[in-house]
């Protein structure tokens, strides 16, 4: 009898060990094959905080979409630029989507949430207010702070106008080109007639006296079709000189109390002053912005407002003895410095890129020192990074090694923003332009006073806020 039982307890200690034994070895098995599928996944990609994937060893791949602009700046920088990427990440597929009409092919991309993974904001039909506005960019700000450039300094560091950072601190753009408005002429005529390059508004105001005088010629031309060459390219720096960004800003995005301001009426009172004194082409109105320029290049005219693209998209048509010059609108009082205000041209990355990081290193590869010497040789402009030295590149013409120097060593000019406005402002801004445009025409064309300018424009604005 106890043989028995001792022979069932034997049987039923040898069951149990060998369910227990099969349980380990599927616990082992399970925790192997999880182990294992991870690895396997490490091996191929990582995640990122933003969903994006990436090789583990930090490889950047896959197709990455440009969309870009081509005006007056032409397409050779870009070209470069996507070049030398391609040969630093050889396994990334570039698409490029660019013409002078892009920005409206692309248009119902990006309303549908597919839009490209890297825009260069520029041209007709780009607003980035409106795409901050309609949250099609990504947030830069967390990014973007920890990008350095080759000596080391963060790149936030080194742009010559700061990038725009929102009430809340967001980044959605670089500012990639430091364009300015000014006023052009051609310093070759200047000297062979003895004319003197003015300093101030009273000094501008002599010389196309004395050139109108010496030629017959209204010395003073801008387009009336697109009336903004104006607004940027003369009165957006007569304002910041004459108060300061606050003004500038305060008057564009309709404050009541700028526009009965005095030196706003100042302001106008100088175009007046111009008016009345014939120095204005009186065939502005009718006139395409590519016309004036061609008035401008063959001497019917003497000065003209336009950004720095102006002899590159010239360059075929400019007489062999012309020499381009540039000066910060004269608006100025005597003795007070001259005013820029920056076109900044931005870069960004949609918020619905379907590749952020190759994106994002796309970015990081553009703001170099090599780069920014190749923009000023292809485009006639400059990139926005301070203490890049033109001065010893034969490839860069010398009135942009000029302004070069002049913005990375202020002292006789003074550089002032003009700031996105944000929520109901934005729309305020936009009808307070539209307004403006209508306005300059009227007043270049001795329709109104400067009186009547200012008090139209008051009550546009009080229309706006009420």
């Amino acid at each position: 009898m106890k043989e028995k039982v001792f022979k069932q307890s034997r049987l039923l200690f040898l069951l149990i060990s060998l369910i227990l034994l099969v349980g380990m070895l599927a616990a082992c098995s399970s925790d192997s094959s999880s182990e294992d599928d991870q690895a396997d996944l490490g091996e191929e990609s990582e995640t990122t905080d933003d969903g994006a994937s990436a090789g583990a060893d930090g490889e950047i791949s896959g197709e990455l979409e440009i969309q870009y602009f081509v005006g007056g700046y032409g397409d050779e920088w870009w070209k470069n630029v996507m070049e030398g990427f391609k040969e630093k990440y050889p396994n990334v597929e570039i698409i490029e989507h660019a013409g002078p009409d892009i920005n409206t092919e692309m248009k119902t991309r990006w309303i549908s949430n597919d839009p490209p993974d890297v825009v260069y904001i520029d041209g007709n039909g780009a607003s980035e207010t409106q795409m901050i506005s309609d949250g099609q960019l990504m947030d830069l700000s967390d990014w973007v702070g920890d990008i350095t450039l080759e000596d080391g300094t963060p790149l936030l560091d080194n742009f010559i106008s700061p990038a725009e950072e929102l009430s809340g601190g967001e980044i959605y753009s670089l500012p990639l080109v430091f364009d300015t408005w000014g006023v052009w002429y051609d310093n070759a005529w200047f000297q062979e007639n003895g004319w003197e390059v003015p300093e101030d508004f009273d000094t501008w105001l002599a010389s196309m006296e004395q050139i109108k005088e010496d030629t017959g010629i209204a010395p003073f031309i801008t387009t009336g079709q697109y009336p903004q060459y104006f607004q940027r390219g003369v009165l957006y720096p007569a304002f910041a000189a004459a108060g300061g960004e606050e003004l500038l800003n305060n008057l564009s995005d309709g404050v009541v109390e700028a526009w009965e301001s005095d030196e706003a009426l100042e302001v106008m009172k100088k175009v007046e002053a111009m008016v009345e004194a014939g120095l204005v082409d009186e065939g502005f109105a009718a006139r395409s912005h590519t016309q004036t320029q061609m008035n401008f290049i063959m001497h019917e005219t003497a000065y003209i407002p336009v950004g720095f693209w102006l002899p590159t998209e010239m360059a075929a048509d400019t007489p062999d003895d012309f020499e381009y010059g540039f000066m910060p609108t004269p608006f100025n009082d005597s003795g007070d410095a001259m005013a820029l205000v920056p076109d900044i041209r931005p870069v960004a990355i949609a918020k619905e890129a379907e590749n952020p990081e190759a994106a994002k290193a796309f970015l990081e590869y553009v703001f170099t020192e090599e780069n920014a010497q190749k923009f000023a040789e292809s485009t006639g402009a400059i990139m926005n990074l301070k203490n890049v030295d033109l001065s010893g590149n034969e490839n860069v013409p010398e009135f942009l090694k000029g302004i070069n120097e002049m913005i990375n060593n202020p002292g006789t000019i003074e550089v002032f923003n003009r700031n996105t406005p944000e929520g109901d402002d934005q729309k305020i801004a936009i009808d307070m332009t539209d307004e403006l445009h209508l306005q300059i025409v009227e007043i270049l064309m001795g329709n109104i006073d400067a009186e009547e300018f200012v008090q139209v424009m008051r009550e546009k604005a009080e229309e706006l806020r009420n």
